[in-house]
């Protein structure tokens, strides 16, 4: 039995998952690679790629103001801009705690549609789902939450954060770097944590205790899960990216399959 086998004691409909080595190499998968999936909250990372390159092309910058007064597109990105999770409420002082926002990446697709005069869905599409031809993957909603993908299509973007193609490698690791350090806050369905490290759009493991990837995985993992029971995050020192799709939204079941199978993704796959 190899890690990947651990999906068929999940309780759920379907699944589907995918390891991948520094390269891009698929070391492994299960299920079936075209079959789409709601992302939910994975839909981040797509967008947050998609943020990135308009900062490159400087349709935007980290200190343009956006959201709450005193807050920037910099801000909005490490999910310290002071938004409610998904209202415009403001429930602190820019840049003091991280607070989990949708909100806040609805108000960046807002800004980068004023800035271009491009919806951003077609954004997200010419910038980065056309170039690595994912050709499953559509973004029907919010930025934060409402795009669907196949496993196919996120082993071609978990490849890309790899060695990426379409942003040069120094913008990549700032985005992978934790911004805004020691801020306090709220790891959806893992409870408080001090910080709650996060990156540009990225999640940053760093020491979170408990956390939705393995005991195994290093401080250096980035990614993020989505409440629709998925995930994607990429381990540089363990030099594997690992996708998982389900079809059952995140619970008491994904906190205890998930940290046992990353952790035997880790052991099966690191070199």
């Amino acid at each position: 039995m190899t890690a990947l086998d651990l999906l068929d004691t999940w309780p759920v409909p379907h699944a589907a998952a995918a390891v991948l080595d520094t390269q891009g190499n698929t070391l492994d998968s299960r299920g079936d690679p075209q079959r789409i999936f709601p992302l939910a909250s994975v839909t981040k990372l797509l967008s947050a790629f998609a943020f990135l390159v308009a900062l490159e092309e400087e349709a935007l910058s980290l200190d343009q103001s956006a959201g709450p007064e005193g807050s920037t597109v910099h801000h909005l990105l490490a999910h310290t801009g002071g938004y409610d999770f998904s209202s415009d409420a403001v429930r602190a002082e820019p840049g003091t705690r991280r607070i989990y926002s949708n909100t806040g990446f609805d108000v960046l697709g807002k800004t980068l549609e004023s800035e271009t005069g491009i919806p951003f869905a077609i954004y997200l599409s010419e910038a980065v789902l056309q170039p690595l031809g994912m050709t499953g993957t559509a973004l029907e909603g919010s930025p934060a939450a409402d795009a669907v993908s196949s496993l196919h299509d996120l082993s071609l973007f978990a490849a890309e954060l790899q060695h990426p193609t379409l942003l040069a490698g120094a913008t990549m690791e700032r985005a992978t770097t934790v911004q805004f350090p020691d801020v306090d806050g709220i790891l959806p369905g893992y409870g408080r944590q001090k910080p709650n490290d996060w990156g540009l759009g990225f999640e940053i493991k760093d020491h979170k205790s408990p956390h939705w990837t393995g005991t195994q995985n290093s401080a250096q993992t980035f990614g993020h899960f989505g409440q629709s029971g998925t995930f994607l995050w990429v381990d540089p020192s363990a030099g594997l990216a690992c996708v998982a799709l389900t079809d059952r939204d995140f619970g008491p079941w994904a906190i205890d399959a998930w940290t046992p199978f990353n952790d035997a993704v880790v052991s099966d796959f690191s070199a």
